[in-house]
Parts: structure tokens; sequence; C-alpha cells
């Protein structure tokens, strides 16, 4: 049975395994602080629709309030072990929206439905709430578990132990990118995300994270960093990790995986 990928810009996914709906990271915002969404169009109301959000780290741009308080009354909301604390607003909206807000830390894992879980591995990036919140959480990523093994990678660095704590997966969701014209520590570019590739070894990849938001004001400040990483991945991973299919989705896009 294949999985779908839905990606809807930066690194809000809708991953669809089993009839079941997890959503990644939600940003729905056509303007945020100093960012703008330059590439695709608002993603339509569909996209809020989830059985369960994953939310990688406290960022603004991975837990962003507004684009959280889209998703349907009720749903379960998975964040960071001290989320809550962290960010204030959270539990607001939590109790405004019934959300069912449940933090987790890497090893953990989640029961969604149907026989679909998700296990919470580790990932190599500042996770607090910026700036420099006083309450430290992890920056995470999530394997789903279902038909397939979908892992979503968050933001993160290349570490050493990556493909020993995600284990066996059958598709990559790997950030490529960022949301500036200079990337960094803990994260990947699309040269780094394909080594990434080559050590996880799943059947095929996702790029995200790029391409979507843009300072505002810096559109001629090195625009090859906004446009490019998709491909670049795409080429890389040809010659890193030849035996993973490799799709670039425009936004909205929608790709079925096997």
């Amino acid at each position: 049975m294949a999985v779908e990928i839905t990606w809807w810009g930066h690194a809000t996914c809708t991953v669809r395994d089993s009839g079941v709906r997890l959503l990644t990271d939600p940003l729905f915002a056509r303007r945020f602080a100093h960012l703008r969404r330059r590439r695709g169009a608002l993603p339509p109301p569909e996209a809020a629709r989830a059985d369960m959000v994953l939310v990688s780290h406290l960022h603004s741009d991975h837990l962003h309030l507004p684009s959280l308080a889209r998703v349907p009354r009720g749903t379960r909301v998975v964040v960071p072990h001290g989320a809550r604390r962290a960010v204030p607003g959270l539990e607001r909206l939590a109790e405004l929206r019934d959300l069912v807000v449940a933090e987790v830390a890497p090893g953990d894992e989640v029961a969604v439905r149907d026989g679909v879980r998700v296990r919470v591995v580790s990932a190599r990036h500042d996770g607090r709430r910026l700036p420099f919140g006083p309450h430290r959480s992890p920056a995470l990523g999530y394997v789903v578990e279902g038909a397939s093994r979908t892992y979503f990678a968050g933001d993160t660095g290349l570490f050493d132990t990556m493909a020993e704590e995600v284990g066996p997966v059958d598709v990559a969701l790997l950030p490529v990118g960022g949301w500036g014209p200079y990337l960094g520590p803990g994260h990947l570019d699309a040269e780094r995300a394909a080594r990434a590739l080559a050590e996880l070894a799943p059947a095929a990849a996702v790029p995200v994270h790029y391409g979507t938001y843009w300072p505002i004001g810096m559109d001629a400040v090195r625009p090859h960093e906004f446009h490019a990483p998709g491909e670049e991945f795409a080429r890389h991973a040809l010659r890193l990790a030849p035996k993973v299919t490799v799709r670039v989705p425009a936004h909205g896009e929608r790709v079925r995986l096997p």
C-alpha cells in the first residue's frame, strides 16, 4: 500500500497512511515576523484536517500558534517535552480549541488509530522558543509507522547515529534549506541531506523546508538559496543514493510513494 505525501510548503506536510492523516509543523501564514510567503498559494482549509499534528520543535516557523488554531477542534497535537511551559500561548490555545496536547521525548511512541503509530526520535537542532527562550525543549523527528514507515526529520543537522535512531524507513521527508540566504548549525542543506539519505537508505524521499518563505526586502540576496535546494537535493541524491526515488513536489502537490 502506498503512502501519500502532500507538501504545503516549508516543513508542512500531510502524511496519509492507512486512511490516517498526520500534519507536520503547520504553517499557513501569508506573512509572519520578517518573513513572507514568496512561493505557493496559501493552503486550502482542507490542509488543516488531521487525525494528529506533529510539531518538531518550538521555533515559530514550526510551532505557529495562529496556524495551529486552524486545525479542527479536539485534534490531537504532539509537541516536544516542555512546550507548554515554554510557550504559554499553547496552553491557552489548547483550552480554547479543545486540542489534546501531548508532550513527548525521543524514544516515546504514540498510537494514532487503525494500527498507525508514531515513534519519536531525536534531532540535532536548537529546539528552544526563540529568541533565547528560558526553557529548553528537544528538537524532534517522527517516524509514522502504518502500512509504510515515513520519517519526518523536522529541522536537524546530520549526526552519526541518525540512521541507527531512525531505523529502517520507506520514505524520508528531509529539510534541504531554510528561510534565509545562510544556514547556521543544526540544519541540512541539499548536499548534507543527500548524505543523510544515503545513510537512511529509504525507498523514496521528498525534500521539504525550502522555497516558501523569504525575508522581506531580501529578494535579491542569494535567490539561488531560495529556489534551488529541491532540485539540488535530487541531483546530489542521484550521485550519493542512486537507488532512492526522489520526488520534488510543487506546493500543494500530492505524491504517492510505494
